[in-house]
């Protein structure tokens, strides 16, 4: 594509050393540049892609999207943000995929992934081959690849809307994220339907209080065709009064399908994949047949069982909304008492660390708190603002913790272990190390079966 088409859709430019440019590809990482590539300078809060320049030239960059003047023996267009500008090129340069294909996001600050793997069951059951970019499973034209951001950035989200449109999808569910909304990776992508599923307090340490992290959801819904709002959640009643024509859902709402998940918050997930499923014409049979072919989502209140007298779940829950929510419905399983092992992740919102210390020690019959991706923070001091003042043990070895409550356990009991899911890494600040909680707590059950 000549460099001039793509100068056309980035808005006011000046061009610097404009020459007649075929531009092959994309790119704003100078380590991933290729011949003819156009390298966007994107400055971010602790990178700037300007110092990278030169190293992309060197690569092969055929010009420079950039917003000041660099030293540099290539074309540049100059724009007043190089962040806005890189998706109107993505579309552009990528044939605009999502005029193609059916995209459905959700938002929200729990219950995403759920309700993303719950959406695209129903529009496979509708005959419909559908792609997901969710945070545990990335699907094009079916065949799985290695997840990386949520929501990818704009240059890889449009190219994998293209792979999907060429590997014969004609649909795509994905998470849309709140910093994705901030650093517009979503900017010009069409979405059929967006849901809405609640916001609780996440994410300050990025978006600085609630009112801006509420309003970095509220502005993707004005890409978005159809809205679906759960208003069993107040910022979802607030968003519904400002989106008069949406569709909305709530915990009361008749549920016509044999859910196999556990949990009121599971319920409502259902209901808001069911709804964005209407809403892009899917059958009543293919809504029944695609929540009841859901058994479970990798991660997300996953029950293991390896023959053992007590339930052990293990769930994503990292928020004091979350944790509380996954707490209530253990106890709707237990005939004992719940056991909770969870920590809050290092580098991230402070203020929400004493709030979930406070919802275990309300919910909780027995709390371990323990470390979850302490980054470059002490564990220790970590622990400490989570449990101060509060009945709550501390066991800082995350492999320990889970042993502990599981030996622990009773027949009735159920044990949760919190706050890292799906995850396979424990991260540190120098390092990340494999770990599972699942294969933790499996490794676990099936000692307490081996004879001493």
């Amino acid at each position: 594509m000549q460099l001039e088409r793509l100068i056309a859709a980035l808005g006011p430019t000046e061009v610097v050393g404009r020459a007649p440019v075929e531009i092959r590809e994309l790119a704003y990482d100078s380590r991933a540049v290729t011949d003819g590539a156009l390298f966007f300078c994107i400055s971010g809060a602790r990178v700037d892609g300007h110092d990278h320049a030169a190293a992309a030239v060197s690569g092969g960059a055929a010009a420079l999207v950039v917003e000041r003047r660099l030293p540099v023996d290539v074309p540049q267009v100059v724009v007043s943000s190089v962040r806005e500008a890189m998706p109107r090129a993505a579309v552009q340069f990528f044939d605009d995929p999502t005029t193609e294909l059916q995209v459905a996001g959700i938002t929200g600050t729990n219950g995403k992934t759920t309700t993303a793997f719950l959406l695209r069951a129903i529009l496979e059951a509708d005959g419909r081959s559908t792609g997901l970019l969710s945070n545990i499973e990335r699907r094009v034209g079916g065949v799985a690849h290695p997840v990386d951001l949520n929501t990818p950035e704009s240059i890889d989200l449009q190219r994998l809307f293209r792979q999907m449109v060429e590997a014969g999808d004609v649909a795509c569910v994905l998470e849309a994220t709140s910093m994705a909304s901030v650093r517009r990776r979503l900017d010009g992508t069409r979405l059929a339907v967006l849901v809405f599923t609640n916001l609780t307090q996440d994410h300050l340490d990025f978006h600085g209080t609630m009112e801006e992290y509420y309003d970095a959801k509220r502005r993707l819904f004005a890409q978005a065709e159809r809205a679906v709002i759960n208003v069993g959640d107040e910022y979802g009643r607030r968003l519904a009064d400002e989106l008069p024509e949406a569709i909305t859902v709530s915990p009361g709402d008749e549920l016509d399908a044999d859910l196999q998940l556990h949990g009121r918050f599971n319920r409502e997930n259902a209901l808001a994949a069911a709804a964005a499923a209407r809403a892009l014409g899917a059958s009543e049979h293919a809504i029944r047949e695609g929540l009841a072919g859901v058994a479970g989502v990798p991660g997300r209140f996953e029950s293991l069982d390896e023959g053992q007298p007590f339930t052990v779940l293990v769930d994503y829950a990292h928020t004091p909304d979350a944790l509380a929510t996954a707490l209530r419905a253990a106890r709707e399983l237990a005939r004992g008492r719940v056991i909770c092992v969870f920590g809050a992740g290092g580098d991230r919102d402070r203020d929400k660390r004493p709030l979930m210390g406070r919802v275990v020690d309300e919910l909780a019959d027995d709390g371990i708190v323990t470390s979850d991706n302490p980054r470059s923070e002490d564990s220790a001091a970590i622990a400490a603002a989570i449990a101060g003042g509060l009945e709550l043990d501390v066991e800082l070895d995350r492999r320990a913790a889970i042993l502990r409550a599981i030996e622990g356990a009773r027949p009735g009991d159920v044990v949760l272990i919190a706050g890292k899911g799906h995850e396979q890494g424990q991260e540190f600040a120098d390092r990340t190390v494999p770990f599972d909680d699942r294969e933790v707590a499996r490794a676990a059950l099936r000692n307490l079966k081996t004879p001493a």
